[in-house]
C-alpha cells in the first residue's frame, strides 16, 4: 500500500496516487517508452515528483532529476547525455530551458503552461491508459554526479534480475530502516530537493510504504518544526546544514512545537560536525542517526547517538553487509588509525556504471570494490572516520591538512551559514589555506572574528590565511559546494594580482 503525501495544503490519498502512477506509467508507454528508457525530471519538490518515482517503478523506467537551479546550458548538457524519451517539469522551468529542451520529445509542464510543444501534464494525465505492460523489474533514480572534476557523470545502475527481486528489495529496505528509520506505517518528512540522492531514495521507499509522506516545498526551519508538529512526523530526513539552521533558531521557538513523535533523524550528504550532532541530541534526544553514502555505492555506514557521542567525528561502521577497504596511494592496506583512500562495496544494490563513460567507471574500481576519493580510516572497533577527499587535502610545509575539519569549526561560528576551506599555492610553503564563508541573509561578519574563533580550537597551521565573506556560493549539480571552481577562481585571482 502506498502512502499519503501531504505538500502544503493538498493530501493525495493512496487509492489516488497509485491511479496516478499507473496512469503515468501507461501514459510514457503509449509514447514509446520501454524498459531502461530516462524520464528526464526538471521539479522543484511536488506532489508530481512522487508520480514520477512510482510510475517509473511500475514501467521500468528511470527518471533523471535535473537540479532546476541550473543554467539552460547545464541542463541542456545533461538532458543530451541521459537520452531522455520525456521530459516532465515546471512550467516555468521548462519555458526558461525551452532553448535545450530535446526536440522530438514529449515535455509535460506542471502548474502552468510553458508553451510551444509542451503539454499540460494533469490535462494530458487523465487521457492516458493504465499500464498494462510487462512486468519488470523497477528502476530508480539516475543520478548525475559531476565528484571534482570534469562533466557531470550519470549513475547508471544495472537491472535486477526479476528472480532476484525479493533479495535486492529486502536488503535494501534493511538498510533504509538502519540509516533513515524507514518501515511500514512511518510518517516521514524530508524537506530536502528531492533532486538529490538522498531524499530521492528516500522518497521511493517511503512512498511506497510509509502511512504518510509529508513533502516541504523547500527547507525552512521553523515551518520544519511545524510540519513534524502538525503531521506527527516520527522519521525525518535532513542533511547537516539544516541542523545549524535548526539549532540557530531562538530556544523560544524551538520550544513552541511538541516535537515528540519524532523517534527518528537521520542525515547523510556532507559530514556533521561533532559539536553539531551533540547540540542535536541534546535538544531531541538519542534519536540522531548519520550515514556515509553516495550516488554510486549506496548507503554504506551507519552511526547512532550513542556512538557518536563516544567517538566524535565517526561516521560508523558498515550498514548490511557493506565493506569497507582503507587503501593507500601505493594499494597497500592501512593498518586501524592510518588514513588511506577509502574504498567501499553495499550489495543491497546492483552494480553500476557511468552513463556513455564505462572508462570513468573503471577508475574507480578495485577488486570489486569503488572510491569517489575519499580519505579517512578505521579505528580498532571498525569505525569509519572520513578526513577529507583526496583532491581537497592540503599540503602545506610538508604537513597533511584535511580542510573538512577545518569546515566544521567555522560552520560552528554566528552568522555562517556555509563556507569552503581549500589550499591555494604558496612560494614558501607549497599551498596555504583559505576560506570562503558564506553569511547567513541580513549576518555581519567580521573574518578577523573567525580567524580568533579557530585558534582556540585548531592549531595554528590550520588557520586560513584569507577569509572571504560572500553571499552566495557556487554548488554543483549534486548541490554540494563547488570547491573546484572556488579554488580556480581563487587561484587565478591570485595570479592576477601577481
Amino acid at each position: 500500500m502506498t502512502a499519503t503525501v501531504c505538500f502544503e495544503d493538498t493530501e493525495i490519498a493512496p487509492e489516488e496516487l497509485d491511479a496516478r502512477a499507473r496512469k503515468l506509467a501507461g501514459g510514457l508507454a503509449a509514447l514509446g517508452l520501454r524498459e531502461g528508457d530516462v524520464v528526464a525530471v526538471l521539479l522543484r519538490n511536488d506532489p508530481a515528483y512522487v508520480d514520477v518515482i512510482l510510475a517509473c517503478r511500475i514501467g521500468g523506467f528511470s527518471y533523471c532529476p535535473i537540479n532546476w537551479h541550473f543554467t539552460p546550458s547545464e541542463i541542456g548538457y545533461i538532458l543530451q547525455d541521459c537520452g531522455a524519451r520525456a521530459v516532465i517539469g515546471h512550467a516555468d522551468l521548462l519555458s526558461a530551458a525551452h532553448d535545450v529542451l530535446p526536440h522530438g520529445v514529449t515535455t509535460l509542464a506542471v502548474a502552468g503552461n510553458a508553451g510551444g510543444e509542451t503539454a499540460e501534464y494533469e490535462t494530458w494525465l487523465v487521457h492516458q491508459p493504465d499500464y498494462s505492460g510487462p512486468v519488470v523489474a523497477p528502476r530508480g533514480h539516475m543520478a548525475y554526479t559531476s565528484g571534482t572534476t570534469g562533466r557531470p557523470k550519470g549513475v547508471v545502475r544495472a537491472p535486477i534480475p526479476l528472480a532476484e527481486l525479493e533479495l535486492y528489495q529486502r536488503r535494501s529496505l534493511e538498510v533504509m530502516r538502519a540509516c533513515f528509520g524507514v518501515r511500514a506505517g512511518c510518517r516521514a518528512l524530508v524537506p530536502a530537493p528531492l533532486y538529490h540522492s538522498a531524499p530521492s531514495g528516500f522518497a521511493q521507499w517511503t512512498s511506497q510504504i510509509a502511512d504518510t509522506l509529508v513533502i516541504a516545498p523547500r527547507f525552512d526551519a521553523e515551518q520544519t518544526l511545524a510540519l513534524i508538529e502538525r503531521h506527527r512526523i516520527d522519521t525525518l530526513y535532513c542533511v547537516p546544514t539544516m541542523y545549524v539552521r535548526l539549532l540557530k533558531l531562538p530556544r523560544t521557538v524551538r520550544e513552541r512545537y511538541d516535537l515528540s513523535s519524532l523517534r527518528f533523524v537521520g542525515s547523510t550528504g556532507a559530514p556533521c560536525a561533532p559539536e553539531v550532532k551533540k547540540a542535536l541530541i541534546d535538544w531531541l534526544g538519542p534519536i540522531v542517526y548519520e550515514t556515509y553514502a553516495s550516488s554510486e555505492s549506496g548507503w554504506i555506514t551507519v552511526i547512532d547517538s550513542r556512538e557518536a557521542l563516544e567517538r566524535p567525528g565517526s561516521v560508523g561502521r558498515p550498514v548490511g553487509e557493506a565493506r569497507i577497504r582503507i587503501v593507500s596511494p601505493d594499494g597497500v592496506d592501512c593498518p586501524p588509525g592510518e588514513t588511506g583512500i577509502i574504498y567501499v562495496h553495499q550489495p543491497a544494490y546492483t552494480d553500476f556504471t557511468y552513463r556513455n563513460q564505462p572508462e570513468a567507471r573503471e577508475r574507480v574500481a578495485l577488486d570489486g570494490l569503488i572510491t569517489l576519493g575519499d580519505m579517512g580510516y578505521l579505528d580498532e572497533d571498525g569505525y569509519l572516520y572520513i578526513c577529507d577527499r583526496a583532491v581537497d587535502m592540503v599540503i602545506s610545509g610538508g604537513v597533511n591538512i584535511y580542510p573538512a575539519e577545518i569546515e566544521s569549526a567555522i560552520l560552528g561560528q554566528p552568522g555562517v551559514l556555509d563556507c569552503a576551506v581549500f589550499g591555494v599555492p604558496d612560494p614558501e610553503f607549497g599551498e596555504r589555506l583559505q576560506a570562503v564563508v558564506q553569511a547567513e541573509r541580513d549576518a555581519v561578519i567580521d573574518p578577523e572574528d573567525i580567524g580568533r574563533a579557530l585558534r582556540t580550537t585548531l592549531a595554528g597551521f590550520k588557520i586560513p590565511k584569507n577569509i572571504e565573506i560572500v553571499d552566495d556560493l557556487p554548488r554543483d549539480d549534486n548541490g554540494k559546494i563547488a570547491k573546484h571552481r572556488i579554488r580556480a577562481h581563487a587561484v587565478a585571482s591570485g595570479a592576477r594580482r601577481t
